[in-house]
């Protein structure tokens, strides 16, 4: 069975992530009878300079997009609606703040070494968009490094000290450099970028094009 290893470029504050990787979760599970598959997380910020202080996200987002209020709610309405179809918890979405998601990516470059990456990401999701928690703030990522299954205490000394900051900021600069300006991005590979939440129909159609292809021409 051939194996696609896909690098998942996001941010915990980017809502069409958490619904890309709940779609890629159903695609990689129709396709578990023909494929396996390694999905490895890394960092994007869409807000590298936020501050301390957090604004609410439907004035945040209005400003940053020149809109309304009332259309940015609206868009809101329609994630949810989705998210909620997918089995996602997006209960509190209109009620976060905007936050810094630095120290929550150096967590889950740090969950890597553990093996519980997908699962300390998915905590963060949940708990920005369904409990509207600041994942910036130390105690709510330590609740989503426990919800995580992950030593609690470990955490505490990574976000006291400066660890993996260099690691998220070459990740970073790797992916910008290759071209990533907006998120979800699915590197497949380390060849073909799916951008975007796509439909898992398309991720399977595509998944197979790869997989199909001879080993060469797929950069193995």
């Amino acid at each position: 069975m051939k194996t696609l290893q896909i690098d998942l470029v996001s941010d915990i504050a980017c809502p069409w992530c958490a619904i890309g990787y709940a779609r890629l979760e159903q695609a990689m599970e129709k396709l578990s009878d023909e494929l396996a598959f390694t999905v490895r997380w890394h960092a994007f910020e869409l807000n590298p300079d936020h501050g301390e202080e957090g604004e609410h996200i439907l004035p945040a987002l209005a400003k940053k997009y020149g809109r309304s209020e009332a259309e940015m709610r609206a868009t809101q309405d329609q994630m949810i609606a989705i998210a909620t179809e997918l089995g996602l918890n997006f209960e509190k979405m209109q009620e976060r703040y905007t936050c810094n998601t630095f120290d929550a990516h150096r967590l889950v470059k740090w969950a890597a070494e553990h093996g519980r990456q997908t699962e300390l990401k998915k905590a963060l999701f949940e708990a920005y968009f369904g409990e509207a928690q600041d994942v910036s703030d130390h105690e709510v990522l330590a609740s989503c490094v426990e919800a995580a299954g992950l030593d609690v205490s470990e955490a505490r000394d990574v976000l006291a000290s400066d660890q993996y900051a260099q690691t998220v900021r070459e990740d970073e600069a790797v992916y910008q450099q290759a071209g990533v300006s907006a998120v979800p991005a699915f590197v497949v590979n380390n060849r073909y970028l799916i951008s975007g939440a796509q439909e898992p129909e398309t991720l399977i159609k595509a998944f197979r094009e790869i997989a199909s292809e001879p080993e060469e021409a797929s950069g193995r």
